[in-house]
């Protein structure tokens, strides 16, 4: 194991042991707000995934989650949480890294991934080579992706 991967290793097992975002949105007043639940029948993971968007601007404003599952998947929505709140994104943003941290995590670790889109969540590119783990990978993301699409509908 290289010292980057246990640099990476040491990153998702710190993110699933103290998880950012995790626990109820605080929606600001007048905000679009989205929720959607995500299982992964395979191995019982599940998260519901909420998020807030200004209308005006369509930044997401907010973003909180809770779940249950393996480290991956934990760490995988805890360093979403993390990139959203650090960057004050758009809705087309946040859709741009969600497809980003796809195609990286279906890339069987073919594709160098964008660090400066993806940040910390390069951290899970060594999930791709992974079959059965990629779901628990995306659990986060594709309930963030479900989300932007009920906001767009909201805003028309």
């Amino acid at each position: 194991m290289s010292a980057l991967d246990g640099l990476y290793q040491e990153l998702i097992l710190d993110h699933s042991k103290r998880p950012i975002g995790k626990g109820e949105l605080d929606a600001p007043e007048g905000a679009l707000t989205a929720s959607h639940h995500e299982y992964n029948p395979s191995c019982g993971d599940e998260i519901d995934l909420s998020i807030a968007v200004d209308p005006a601007t369509g930044l997401v404003e907010g973003l909180a989650w809770e779940g249950q599952g393996c480290s991956i998947s934990m760490a995988s929505a805890s360093i979403l949480s993390q990139l959203l709140r650090e960057e004050k994104l758009s809705v087309d943003e946040a859709q741009e890294r969600v497809d980003a941290f796809r195609e990286m995590i279906q890339s069987r670790g073919e594709i160098e991934p964008d660090e400066e889109l993806l940040g910390d969540a390069v951290a899970l590119q060594g999930v791709s080579k992974f079959v059965m783990r990629i779901k628990c990978a995306m659990l986060g993301w594709v309930a963030l992706e479900a989300d932007l699409k009920q906001v767009a509908t909201q805003r028309g």
